[in-house]
């Protein structure tokens, strides 16, 4: 056993030392580059993260901007549908008004034309009364003018027949005499 012992000792002390490599690194050569990898993925790997932080907030923003608009459009649509109804509410009041409105003028015309057709009636009843009374004067003046007429033929008649000249001639002097 000694002798072994001595053997390798002895391999051990004139041998060289031999260390595995895997792609012609060494063990330390590989924790070196281990270690710098870790470090720059660490940087760039923190880089990025931030990167993505800062996308997702802008994406934050610009979605808080657009609830926003959202919020401000939706007020703006309530205020005009507020307003609307405000405006059909006074075109409803406003259209009952002007309704009453021409109903009320309606029945004013309605009762002047009744009282213009009765006032129509009424002269024209008048002037047919009238007309009536005009001719019925006119009748009785053309009666009496027939009348006095026929009156005076029959006077001349009996007059010729019961006068003679003799007769006229005195009745004419008495009549120079009254005046």
């Amino acid at each position: 056993m000694i002798s072994t012992l001595l053997f390798l000792s002895e391999a051990a002390e004139g041998a060289e030392h031999v260390e595995a490599t895997l792609l012609g690194w060494g063990p330390e050569e590989w924790v070196y580059a281990g270690i710098t990898l870790f470090f720059l993925i660490a940087i760039f790997g923190a880089k990025a993260h931030r990167q993505l932080l800062g996308a997702l907030d802008a994406q934050i923003a610009e979605t808080r901007k657009s609830l926003d608009e959202a919020a401000a459009i939706r007020g703006e649509a309530e205020a005009l549908l507020a307003s609307a109804k405000k405006q059909q509410a006074a075109s409803a009041k406003e259209a009952a008004e002007i309704l009453e409105h021409a109903q009320h003028e309606a029945e004013a015309i309605v009762a002047k034309a009744k009282a213009d057709t009765a006032d129509l009636v009424a002269r024209r009843a008048k002037m047919a009364q009238d007309k009536i009374g005009a001719a019925e004067r006119a009748a009785v003046d053309a009666l009496r003018a027939k009348t006095a007429e026929a009156a005076t033929g029959a006077a001349r008649g009996l007059i010729a027949a019961q006068h003679d000249a003799k007769a006229d001639k005195s009745l004419v002097d008495e009549a120079i005499a009254g005046l």
